[in-house]
């Protein structure tokens, strides 16, 4: 997996990271939706799941979803890009 991620490090590859990440968390796969938009600033990437949800990808004190920041921010600096995840409510 690591070669498929060097290879591809735009922000296709950061919203699949996130995308597989989240579909794990997830009951409802079909609601589950990520953008990656690129900026000036960053690669802004924004999860759209379904309302019952929201819990999971959020976690305890948002720890769940800290995790999935830190593996996308983590991905981006490959490439040195800024990377922000935003759970879309």
């Amino acid at each position: 997996m690591s070669g498929v991620l060097a290879q591809n490090k735009g922000p296709e590859a950061i919203g699949d990271l996130v995308e597989y990440l989240v579909r794990a968390l997830v009951d409802n796969l079909d609601a589950v939706s990520v953008e990656a938009k690129e900026t000036d600033e960053a690669v802004v990437v924004t999860i759209h799941v379904d309302p019952e949800d929201i819990g999971k990808v959020i976690g305890r004190h948002g720890s769940t979803v800290r995790a999935v920041r830190t593996l996308a921010r983590a991905m981006g600096q490959l490439d040195g890009r800024r990377v922000e995840v935003e759970v879309a409510e």
